[in-house]
């Protein structure tokens, strides 16, 4: 089996492409980045293309299945750099994937693409995905739903997967989610149980996470299996502030979403944060997840909890972790932090 992964070099990407290296049924991997690495791993060939303009059709010939991660989450503050980037970006490579012939597309979608629901019991994967108008993100994600379902239509050959996982978290993907969330001010000293002094106790705030291995070996089964539609992924327990404030040895503050708000968007404003307010509303609104479905159709069941997720998360914002790939890129300490400042925080891919 040949199979191609768009965006292979970031944190979903490398884990995904580690998992199919892994699988002897895999004979073959392209991996897609727009920046190469300097990783190399077994059974994986490297091109270098932008979704955005690359020729797609070529690099996808001959493939049994084309993956597609690839995701802008900066510029912030250039919404039309990331329409281009996700949603057209996106577009292009489904019509690649019809001009090659290739019989099977598993597609990235998000938790952040489901319409807000309820937290006290978990949607399936029928609930309506028109994502959160007033973030950037949640509002590419349901698009670029609404333009797979018309995909689907008009190539009902084509096996098509959508992946809805929650939040993923990895060890070596620390340092990269710190620059796209947290930015340059974020101390790595601060990291550690005991130095955090509060937890912000918001209204709605539950989280369901994953660890990317999980994730990837989701994405594996999805790719060597016959299956079709869409699928949840996530760990348990769902977390709450009280759960991350005993994982800090911090206290919860209660804190309304008003409040909230208006501190990330002041944070954005003035330049300290990458992510706007936009980014929070997601968390507060998306549904708890049911992923009945992965584990009937695909087999699969999160190895790894929500608190080992999460504590790798932390373990590697301290170490400032990473691999030699450059989106998941090691922390490279005060000149690294002082050139996120130089180049504007949240403004640059």
């Amino acid at each position: 089996m040949r199979v191609v992964v768009v965006g292979a070099t970031g944190n979903v990407g490398t884990s995904v492409v580690r998992a199919l290296a892994a699988d002897d049924g895999v004979t073959s991997i392209v991996g897609v980045a727009r920046r190469l690495p300097g990783w190399r791993i077994d059974r994986t060939d490297w091109r270098q293309a932008d979704v955005a303009s690359a020729d797609l059709t070529r690099i996808f010939d001959g493939a049994d299945v084309v993956v597609h991660l690839a995701w802008l989450f900066q510029p912030t503050r250039d919404p039309a750099t990331t329409w281009r980037a996700n949603v057209l970006g996106s577009m292009r490579v489904f019509r690649a994937v019809a001009e090659a012939g290739v019989p099977a597309l598993v597609h990235a979608s998000s938790v952040g693409a489901y319409s807000p629901g309820p937290k006290d019991r978990p949607v399936d994967e029928s609930w309506p995905t028109h994502g959160w108008p007033g973030s950037v993100y949640a509002r590419e994600k349901a698009y670029v739903e609404r333009v797979l379902d018309v995909f689907e239509h008009d190539h009902p050959m084509i096996r098509v997967v959508r992946m809805r996982p929650a939040f993923i978290f990895q060890r070596a993907a620390a340092t990269e989610q710190r620059r796209l969330f947290g930015g340059p001010l974020v101390p790595r000293r601060l990291i550690k149980a005991g130095r955090i002094p509060f937890v912000p106790d918001i209204p709605g705030l539950r989280l369901q996470v994953l660890h990317a291995q999980d994730a990837a070996e989701a994405y594996r089964l999805a790719i060597t299996k016959p299956a079709r539609g869409a699928f949840n992924l996530a760990a348990e327990p769902v977390l709450d502030p009280h759960d991350l404030a005993r994982l800090l040895d911090a206290r919860t503050v209660p804190v309304s979403r008003g409040l909230a708000r208006a501190a990330m968007s002041a944070g954005w404003h003035l330049h300290l944060l990458p992510a706007s307010s936009g980014m929070l509303e997601p968390a507060l609104r998306v549904p708890v997840m049911k992923v009945e479905r992965a584990r009937q159709v695909l087999g699969w069941t999160a190895r790894r909890s929500s608190w080992e997720a999460l504590g790798e998360l932390f373990d590697g914002l301290r170490e400032g972790a990473g691999m030699d790939t450059p989106p998941p890129a090691p922390d490279r300490g005060v000149v690294g932090r002082i050139r996120e400042l130089a180049l504007g925080v949240g403004g640059h891919p």
